[in-house]
């Protein structure tokens, strides 16, 4: 009896009964709001000066917690972004460091433009790299 239940379930398709109970719109405009916007500015503050004490506990746990704050912080503050991108080009590999923790989408682009670059380059044949490649003539 159950499985057939389950086959006429099946090959009704029937959309699930549960959906989502906000979308990424909403989510967005939530976001956006001045209020929210400062109280995750805030909370972002306190994870960071948090994982002061946190660090001196045995483990990695401090910087978890001031990770957590950052991305909280870079998310709602422009001036902190600023100093965030000064920061990456003065140290570039702090900055691809910081920006794999946060699981940036904009690191993840960088890199994988440069290993497409990196694949481009290995198939290219040196002589082609040194003097350029030929030319047809018309």
């Amino acid at each position: 009896m159950a499985r057939h239940t389950l086959q006429v379930l099946a090959r009704t398709g029937a959309s699930p009964h549960i959906r989502s109970m906000i979308t990424r719109e909403q989510w967005r405009k939530f976001i956006d709001q001045p209020a929210v916007e400062w109280t995750i500015f805030v909370l972002g503050i306190l994870f960071m000066i948090a994982a002061i004490p946190v660090g001196a506990l045995p483990g990695p746990g401090g910087v978890f917690v001031f990770a957590i704050g950052l991305a909280m912080v870079l998310k709602t503050s422009m001036w902190a972004k600023r100093r965030y991108v000064r920061f990456k080009r003065s140290k570039p590999k702090a900055g691809s460091w910081a920006d794999w923790a946060l699981r940036r989408r904009s690191a993840r682009r960088r890199s994988k433009l440069q290993k497409e670059r990196e694949a481009e380059a290995l198939t290219t044949s040196p002589s082609e790299t040194i003097a350029g490649p030929e030319r047809r003539a018309n």
